[in-house]
């Protein structure tokens, strides 16, 4: 198995690391997360040692160690093998994470609410390619879904009650439904009807007023 068979050239990086992802929140003792990450080419699964959150260890943008690691092409032509060779992981490499529940230290019912307070709801299609994710992301007030492709001080987005698809058919786990979105390689984001998966039709009536983003960068 080569090495660094899955890292990128550091002209697609963000040197900088993401401030708000260190020291946030409360302290925990590491563990085993079980991850399933995607690639431009492969799938992989097995168990990130961490500490707290996965999206809180993703973000740090620093090297993961992994074990029980096993892949197989995303294409889906061959089953997951064992890759004894691969002991750590880059955030950078991969595109896309499906977190199940585990992926997180137990919440309470107020710290759960706390995640979504102030926030609003959207549904949106989200183009990371070759993958493209169905789902819910929260966001602040005066936030517009669009604004996802700006330069963030987080490098992975959740979307929740999500869908990851390749072409017309789903990939991953199809028992876990919230997707940690890589924004380094997001191009498009749509709002959409989860239901159709179709652009959702523009409401009646004309914007409030103000300079927005695309008005900025005109």
């Amino acid at each position: 198995m080569p090495f660094d068979f899955l890292r990128r050239g550091k002209s697609q990086r963000d040197a900088k690391p993401a401030d708000a992802a260190r020291g946030r929140g409360r302290s925990y003792a590491a563990r085993g997360v079980a991850f399933d990450g995607l690639t431009e080419e492969w799938r992989l699964t097995g168990l990130m040692q961490i500490e707290g959150r996965l999206s809180d260890a993703l973000n740090k943008r620093q090297s993961v160690p992994i074990a029980d690691v096993r892949w197989a092409p995303i294409d889906g032509s061959s089953p997951l093998t064992e890759a004894p060779g691969l002991k750590s992981m880059d955030p950078y490499d991969l595109i896309i994470v499906l977190a199940g529940e585990d992926s997180q230290p137990p919440l309470t019912e107020e710290e759960r609410q706390a995640h979504k307070i102030h926030k609003i709801a959207y549904d949106v299609a989200l183009e990371v390619p070759p993958f493209r994710i169905i789902g819910t992301v929260y966001l602040h007030p005066g936030s517009e879904p669009e604004r996802l492709l700006d330069r963030a001080t987080e490098m992975f987005l959740p979307v929740t009650d999500a869908v990851a698809l390749l072409g017309e058919r789903s990939v991953g786990n199809p028992e876990v439904d919230t997707v940690l979105v890589n924004r380094f390689y997001l191009r498009g984001v749509t709002q959409v009807d989860k239901r159709t998966r179709e652009p959702a039709p523009k409401l009646p009536g004309q914007p409030l007023g103000g300079i927005s983003w695309q008005d900025r960068s005109r």
